[in-house]
Order: structure tokens, then sequence, then C-alpha cells
């Protein structure tokens, strides 16, 4: 049985908006973006976290 891959992210702020990055448990970028706005850069993340979580699930399930 696997055990849950946990995951992080950051936000910062930059000239043109805000960028993002998603951390797998060893510190390896699984995904990154830039977007203009804090509120949809926290929503790219939100739904990159997500897809990470059902992924994680279905591989625990195989």
């Amino acid at each position: 049985m696997h055990e849950p891959r946990s995951f992080a992210y950051s936000l910062s702020q930059s000239e043109t908006g805000w960028r993002w990055s998603v951390y797998d448990e060893d510190g390896v970028t699984v995904a990154r973006g830039a977007d203009a706005s804090r509120s949809a850069a926290e929503a790219a993340v939100e739904k990159m976290l997500k897809r990470a979580s059902s992924l994680k699930t279905a591989a625990a399930e195989a």
C-alpha cells in the first residue's frame, strides 16, 4: 500500500501579476504558472492540488 503524497505550493507577486508553483514532498516542482490576479493564481493552485490528489488516490487503488 502506498502512503499518500504531500504537496506544497508557493505564491509570489511579480511585476505582471502572481506566479505560483506546486511541489511534491521531495521538493520537485510538479506544476507552475502565472496569473494576472492573486485570486486566479490561488484558483489555479487549488485546481492542481485537487488534480494531484485525485491522481494520488487512483494510484493507491491500483
